[in-house]
Formats: structure tokens, sequence, C-alpha cells
């Protein structure tokens, strides 16, 4: 084990915050900022990877007293020191998501979405939201033809991981008028969602959209 005195100085958390700014840091460095020590036979740096390896991060901000210092190299104080960043955060955030959007179902997620309906070519516009389902994210995806218009879940998943969404709304127009899913927007739909299990991340719908009305097809599935 390399003890963190060790480090190149500019290698060290603290630092490299210093000098860099927190921006800057990897994930386990910030977390070993919080940590302070690590425990006998592993660095704080080990620790801290150890942590991120065990609780996937967009699940810190909601782990517990147990959980935490539970963790061989936490213990109580550590543990306790976590969740006080951690709940100042989520008040942080709180704070500035007060005016954002919600959206519980399709209805809500149209208002975002009208540009859709009389769109000449199929547009596939994802809406990424917050475990509040508060809107943080909208992207236009890809552009299509009159009739066709092909998405890959890695185009569809990038900025979700990016904003660090909980879930999302996927939407496409049909410029043909006709409401009614293909089977190519079927089984693209059952691709997303297999994607999005895989990388936690909820579809909580699929919307097809004409310029006179909208369909989720999500149930379809």
């Amino acid at each position: 084990m390399i003890k963190i005195k060790n480090f190149p100085k500019h290698e060290r958390p603290r630092e490299k915050l210093i000098e860099k700014g927190p921006a800057n840091l990897r994930d386990n460095e910030l977390i070993a900022i919080l940590l302070g020590t690590g425990r006998a036979g592993k660095n704080v740096i080990d620790v801290a990877s150890e942590i991120l390896g065990k609780f996937p991060k967009k699940k810190l901000l909601s782990l517990g007293y147990e959980e935490l210092s539970n963790v061989k190299g936490v213990g109580p104080g550590k543990a306790c020191s976590m969740l006080a960043a951690f709940e100042l955060t989520k008040r942080a955030l709180e704070a500035e998501d007060n005016n954002l959007p919600i959206i519980n179902n399709a209805k809500d997620a149209m208002a975002h979405l009208q540009e859709l309906r009389n769109a000449k070519k199929e547009h596939s516009v994802v809406l990424y939201l917050n475990a509040r389902n508060q809107l943080v994210h909208k992207e236009t995806i890809s552009i299509g033809t009159l009739n066709e218009n092909l998405i890959h879940p890695r185009e569809v998943f990038k900025p979700a991981i990016d904003c660090l969404a909980a879930s999302i709304i996927i939407a496409h127009n049909h410029p043909s008028g006709d409401v009614e899913p293909s089977q190519a927007d079927i089984e693209m739909t059952k691709k997303l969602v297999h994607a999005g299990k895989i990388l936690d991340i909820d579809i909580n719908d699929h919307i097809i959209i004409t310029n006179k009305e909208y369909k989720g097809i999500l149930n379809l599935i």
C-alpha cells in the first residue's frame, strides 16, 4: 500500500483540489477528501474506490448511516461527515430545483414537445428527469426522414448519465398523421427498456405524436 503522503504532491487529493479546483478531481478523490484517512492496509483512495464499487454514484445521496458506517474503513465519525455533506448537497439541489417543471404523465410531457406536432420529418426527443420527476434536460437525439427515424441506446442514455437522470421519456412524431406505433417503434422501445434496466434508468413512456393527437406506447410492449 502506498500512503497518500508518499504520493507526488500534485496527485494528493487535497493539494490537487487547492491547485486545480474540485471539478478536476475524480470521484474517488472527492470521497477521499471527505473520509480524510484510510484504514490498515488501505489508503484513503482505496477506501473511497471501494465505496464507489459498492454503491452506484447516483445512489450516494440516498445512503443511510447504517450503510455507510458498516463499510470497512468508514465507521461512525466518517459516516457522519459524509452524510452531512450529502444532506447539504440535497438541500442545495432542492433550492435550485424549485422552479423545474414536474412531469408525471404523457399530458405533462406534451407541454414540452409541441414542436413535434407539425415537424415534416421524424424527430426523436428525450426528456430527462430527476428522482422527483422534474425535467432537468431535453435533447433532440436524431432527425430522420419523412417516415423513418432510427436511434441507438447510446445516443439516448449518454445524456442521461451526464445529467444524472433517474428516468426518461422518449418521444417521436409521425408526420403521416397515424398515431399507431409501427412494429419498429415497439421493437425499439423494447431495446431501450432493456438498456435502461442495465443502467438503472427507468423509461417512463414512449410517446408518439401527430399533428392532432398523441399516444404512449410503453404499455404495448
